[in-house]
């Protein structure tokens, strides 16, 4: 997986290319959890490039969402691809993350 950052005063995003499981878990915990801060606890994730998700990523999405949460923040999951939208509404996990449209998607299209 390809991990790419954009860190902006206003917005910070992450975009994440290709496979996310258990083998990429430990990149993105050691590149992804330390821009959740206090001074900056709005993280967005752009997924409009993942082909695949497991539990172990589910996992590291929950847990970089309660840290968030626990400075007063939030992660915003960015054009989830069709395969992390599935997951997330199989597992009953969407309600947990607000969700966004992609800057080339309507809302429509994120449905």
């Amino acid at each position: 997986m390809i991990i790419r950052t954009d860190l902006e005063p206003r917005r910070r995003v992450v975009q994440l290319i290709g496979r996310f499981d258990a083998h990429e878990a430990p990149a993105f915990r050691t590149t992804v959890h330390p821009l959740v801060t206090a001074q900056t606890p709005v993280l967005h994730v752009d997924l409009a490039q993942v082909a695949f998700v497991d539990s172990t990523a589910l996992s590291e999405l929950v847990r970089l969402q309660k840290a968030a949460r626990a400075v007063g923040g939030e992660i915003v999951l960015v054009d989830l691809s069709d395969p992390v939208r599935v997951i997330l509404e199989i597992t009953d996990l969407a309600p947990l993350f607000t969700t966004e449209p992609g800057a080339d998607r309507s809302p429509a299209d994120s449905r």
